[in-house]
């Protein structure tokens, strides 16, 4: 078993100090900006939640942020705290199971009903090794695209055959690009996604007003525009236009590494010109010139089509966990929960 840090031997301190936690987001290789302290701030101020971030500090010198949000106006004993996205802790070295167990037994200390972390897609052995008995693992699945070597080695040996293919189509076809770091492009991306929406639920079997009202919930259009107010040029959009309307859009979030976080497309204007595919390579390679050593892809779970499109990338898929401490089994009835919805809305389809 990993043995921990006792914590009367580590130093705590809750919110996270922001100029620590800024600085330990420089030097992390593995780092997002979804781990950013503007990055939970945009949830937060969504959510009625509050920043409940700890920074912890070994012997050793080394530092660990762990982003975390709790929901205002509850105590603690009914209260919920969780990672915003995905990514993990920020530490000043490569985290240790030894010190990642310290963390984790910092966290069942505390009489929270439930508290939710996400593990880090690129270091999950480390995670896998502190894991706790009785902590619940959520199983998750997300694509990363290596760019080591720069973007001609990410274009010649990781995007595949199909995927040059497509990227090659969409330069012959009358496409206009538009990159806007300003939130120039929010609302014509946010028209966009809803329309998105309503092919998503009609493939689905989703009734379109209900795959809507979730979307909304979801990604309301503040979302957006309070992530390009605090983010600045780290929140990217790439359009592609074809005769003049936008045909598709990407969202990606760029610092230390690259998040593509949010895509739509008209379908009928963007398929026959692969304007998408485009817009992933153009994004890949400004990446690539950002100095980033990642692109993320987001979450795939076990959609198939979704793999076999960031697999065209070179992106590779990378398993990973959420893990829940909890006192009541949440997880498990929320899990349930979903799959009876799921059956609900399946069967009102077909019906």
């Amino acid at each position: 078993m990993c043995q921990c840090v006792p914590l009367s031997k580590m130093r705590v301190t809750t919110p996270a100090p922001r100029d620590v936690w800024l600085e330990l987001l420089k030097s992390d290789p593995n780092a997002f900006v979804d781990q950013a302290p503007q990055s939970l701030d945009v949830i937060a101020t969504l959510e009625n939640c509050s920043d409940a971030s700890r920074l912890y500090e070994f012997p050793d010198g080394v530092k660990i942020v762990l982003p975390l949000l709790r929901r205002k106006g509850l105590p603690l004993l009914l209260n919920v705290e969780r990672t915003p996205g995905f990514g993990g802790v920020i530490a000043s070295q490569p985290v240790s199971p030894e010190k990642l167990r310290s963390v984790f037994a910092d966290l069942a200390s505390r009489p929270l009903l439930q508290t939710i972390v996400s593990a880090s897609a690129l270091g999950r052995e480390a995670w896998e090794a502190a894991a706790p008995d009785g902590v619940a693992p959520l199983p998750r699945l997300a694509h990363v695209l290596d760019l080591a070597g720069g973007f001609e080695t990410v274009w010649n040996e990781r995007f595949n055959k199909q995927g040059r293919r497509a990227v090659r189509k969409a330069d012959k076809s009358n496409i206009d690009i538009d990159l806007d770091t300003t939130g120039r492009l929010i609302e014509p991306f946010y028209d966009l996604f809803l329309r998105s929406v309503n092919r998503w639920a009609s493939k689905s079997g989703e009734p379109a007003k209900v795959a809507r009202w979730r979307a909304r919930r979801r990604d309301p259009l503040r979302r957006f525009r309070l992530m390009s107010e605090k983010l600045g040029d780290a929140f990217r959009i790439w359009g592609a236009r074809v005769d003049g309307k936008l045909a598709a859009a990407i969202i990606v979030l760029q610092g230390p590494n690259a998040h593509y976080t949010r895509g739509a497309m008209d379908k009928e204007l963007a398929g026959p010109t692969r304007a998408s595919f485009l817009l992933q390579k153009l994004a890949i390679e400004d990446a690539c010139k950002a100095g980033c050593r990642y692109y993320h892809m987001g979450q795939t779970g076990t959609s198939e089509s979704l793999a076999r499109f960031k697999s065209q990338f070179g992106a590779t898929p990378r398993p990973y966990s959420e893990y829940c401490i909890e006192r009541l089994p949440l997880a498990a009835t929320k899990s349930r929960l979903h799959q009876l919805m799921k059956r609900i809305v399946a069967s009102q389809a077909n019906r």
